[in-house]
């Protein structure tokens, strides 16, 4: 059975592992190769059927974002809304200002800084059609203590360990993920974890243990754009390459 399913791209947060780049813009406002960041949400949220999308940021240049976007329509969005977070709240705290917009539906949820090789098509079609409360994706990377990293007990992830010191496996959880309504349920009841946020990690965990996750391991090109400069480098690298073999 299919269902319909709205977007909702996170692009919040100081950017403080991109300064001095950040010090007068939000990352998500960084060129990555020819465009600004923000734009590869945004379409590859569009390319895949998703074209009910908010937007949520924060800090001093929220702004901008609606100079640069406007409604959306030049990326096919049939409505694009805007939403603004104060503080630093966390990724959990940002997405649960999208209740109300999701209105009862699917959502998939994009961290801005997250740019994909890929076409998503597959990924959210599959998310329309399966039983399951969610879905995630993973890719194989070199580094996966820098992310949240899921610890399988077979085919099936058990737990997600947010950054763990010795990874369990050589896949991080991307900034990609696919929640049911009941999402809003799971975020008012978490606590703030050390660093005084409310963490995805925490909402993966309460579906997996609820036997109502999913996931997918993305087969091409993915980069964090805003994990550090290097990073943010490589997502440029990345991007350029994708656009010399188009073109």
């Amino acid at each position: 059975m299919s269902r319909a399913i709205k977007g909702v791209i996170l692009a919040g947060g100081l950017g403080t592992r991109l300064k001095p780049l950040t010090d007068i813009t939000n990352k998500h406002l960084l060129p990555v190769y020819d465009q600004p960041m923000i734009f590869h949400p945004i379409q590859k949220m569009v390319e895949a059927g998703v074209k009910d999308i908010m937007l949520v940021t924060g800090g001093n240049n929220a702004g901008d974002f609606l100079r640069l976007l406007g409604d959306g329509r030049k990326f096919g969005v049939r409505r694009l809304q805007y939403a603004y977070q104060k503080g630093e709240g966390g990724i959990a705290e940002a997405l649960h200002m999208a209740e109300a917009f999701a209105d009862g539906q699917r959502i998939m949820v994009f961290l801005g800084d997250n740019v994909v090789g890929e076409s998503l098509s597959p990924y959210v079609n599959k998310f329309k059609r399966q039983s399951q409360s969610a879905m995630i994706l993973l890719k194989e990377v070199e580094n996966p203590s820098a992310y949240g990293v899921p610890e399988f007990k077979g085919e099936r992830i058990d737990r997600i360990n947010e950054k763990p010191k010795n990874p369990s496996s050589p896949f991080a959880v991307i900034g990609i993920y696919f929640y049911d309504a009941s999402v809003f349920k799971i975020i008012k009841t978490l606590k703030p974890s050390r660093r005084g946020e409310l963490e995805i990690t925490d909402v993966n965990n309460a579906y997996l243990k609820r036997r109502q996750m999913t996931y997918e391991v993305l087969k091409h090109h993915w980069a964090d754009a805003g994990e550090c400069i290097d990073s943010w480098f490589q997502a440029n690298l990345m991007a350029r390459q994708q656009k010399l073999n188009c073109d």
